[in-house]
């Protein structure tokens, strides 16, 4: 019967148009979508942030900049806002990283250090390269892993293409794409199963080199597009570990099985900084009748930084600053105090909102909606009720708020089930608070940008931004208006398909408060 009824709710929402009649014009909202739409902010606050600072890795003088930044802006606009430290993580910074082929001839090669990786000393380390081999079990392994002594090792697959998979089913014949489609499935499960036989996975496998006296160990974790790989960080403490593009990487790879003895120098000019604090930068605009109910704008601040954070977390970041900008000037007295959070190190497990759940259960308990969103550039496309019974009866009524041309695409789920991680929305849902994920249009999201070398500026559709910017102050002014707090009745949740169990809501969880310091 409930399966029903929650079908039935989605069905009424879709199929029906907004159940909700669209809304008489207000004032308010159309003074939200003119300035936005004739004074929009977005362009410099993105060219302040991402070109001006740059990534935001946690741990980094980027990260502690971009807080100072942030807060700083704010106050300009008349905005409260601060810091509010929950933890600490090993310091670092990013150096120049330089890698070049020097024998059997010379060529610069694309390539980064990963995150937190030491630098290296004097004139850097040049090596020859070996290719881990595929050798029988961990037995072998343990009777090879001598010879890595002095060698830098490659621990990643050559891709058999380096055209992605669209690229090959808009031109290729039917038989050539199957062929290199069957290729790279044999290649990656070989791969795959090379690395399982050493009975280690990809986090311990550097690690066992790093030991064994390896000079450096090299990747190339290619993210199935045109000059795109996905950087994260290391697991070696004292030699570098370097990311190296499709291209060089397959080069080196061939040169090293002909039997060509290929050699690099790596000069990685990174720094170790004592443990740095981290924060979460919180931004309020104070409620004139309910001040401690509250409506929160959520967006992680991190990022990784192979690029400079762009679409992640980048574009959700300046989405709730212009949002909260835009109220403060036409809807400066709220009924309910409006939150920006701006979450530290989300990329290593929610741990800024996480903390923040922990640390604030008086604001937790009264909070009417949480807004959250981080995946892209593209203009909100859907919306789940993450299991509140009751979500179909307040978003309706706000998103019939919006101009039709920003709310028409937007498909949405109700009640919809509880998110239990992904991003910050769920640090809230764990604890009970409606929080809400306003998630986006791919814009090819997954291969381009997202923890890639490529996240930057010129990816940012800011269209498709402004659209998400004026959703979100109608959301918060829609919000702060209603007239009693968000009921929270949950549904009752399905068994598992798998084992039968009943599911449960998702739990709340920790934060790590001291990160990267083992």
């Amino acid at each position: 019967m409930k399966k029903k009824l929650q079908s039935f709710v989605v069905l009424l929402f879709l199929a029906g148009g907004l159940a909700h009649a669209q809304a008489p014009k207000d004032p308010v909202v159309e003074n939200i979508v003119k300035e936005a739409t004739e004074n929009s902010q977005l362009e410099t606050l993105a060219h302040e942030l991402l070109d001006g600072i740059g990534p935001r890795l946690v741990g980094t003088p980027q990260m502690q900049q971009a807080n100072d930044w942030a807060v700083a802006k704010y106050k300009s606009w008349g905005i409260d806002a601060r810091n509010e430290k929950w933890g600490e993580w090993r310091g670092w910074e990013r150096g120049i990283t330089h890698i070049d082929m020097v024998h059997p001839r010379l060529q610069t090669l694309d390539g980064i250090q990963l995150a937190w990786n030491p630098g290296t000393k004097g004139k850097g380390v040049t090596a020859e390269l070996i290719i881990l081999p595929d050798l029988a079990d961990s037995i072998a392994f343990q009777k090879w892993l001598p010879s890595v002594k002095g060698k830098l090792v490659m621990i990643s697959m050559m891709q058999p293409s380096g055209r992605p998979e669209y690229n090959w089913k808009e031109f290729a014949t039917e038989e050539s794409l199957k062929k290199m489609q069957e290729e790279r499935k044999k290649a990656t499960d070989n791969w795959n199963e090379r690395i399982k036989k050493t009975g280690l996975n990809t986090r311990t496998l550097p690690v066992a080199l790093e030991k064994a006296g390896a000079a450096g160990v090299v990747t190339s974790n290619w993210s199935g597009g045109f000059g795109v790989n996905k950087i994260f960080g290391a697991y070696t403490k004292k030699i570098p570990t370097v990311d190296i593009e499709l291209e060089d990487y397959g080069m080196l790879y061939r040169l090293v099985e002909s039997g060509r003895k290929p050699q690099i120098r790596i000069q990685a000019e990174s720094k170790n900084l004592k443990n740095a604090p981290a924060f979460n930068t919180i931004a309020e605009i104070k409620g004139t009748e309910k001040p401690d109910e509250y409506v929160i704008l959520s967006a992680h601040f991190d990022s990784w930084d192979g690029g400079t954070g762009a679409t992640d977390n980048g574009t959700g970041t300046i989405v709730m600053m212009e949002a909260m900008r835009i109220l403060k000037k036409m809807y400066p007295n709220p009924k309910r105090t409006i939150l920006a959070g701006h979450w530290g190190s989300e990329e290593q497990g929610l741990n800024g909102s996480r903390a923040f759940v922990a640390d604030n259960p008086q604001i937790v308990a009264k909070t009417m909606a949480v807004f959250n969103q981080d995946n892209g550039t593209g203009r909100v496309a859907n919306i789940s009720g993450q299991g509140f019974l009751h979500a179909y009866d307040y978003l309706g009524r706000w998103l019939s708020a919006a101009p039709r041309e920003i709310t028409s695409g937007i498909e949405t789920q109700f009640p919809g089930f509880p998110g239990g991680g992904g991003s910050d929305h769920a640090s809230f849902v764990a604890a009970g608070a409606p929080g809400f994920m306003l998630s986006s249009l791919n814009w090819s999201y997954g291969n381009y940008t997202w923890h890639t070398n490529r996240d930057t500026y010129d990816k940012i559709v800011f269209d498709d931004v402004r659209s998400n910017a004026i959703l979100v102050a109608i959301l918060a002014y829609k919000a702060s208006e209603e007239p009693e707090l968000f009921n929270r009745e949950r549904i009752k949740l399905p068994n598992n398909p798998r084992t039968g169990e009943p599911m449960t809501w998702p739990a709340q969880r920790e934060p790590t408060r001291k990160g990267g310091l083992d």
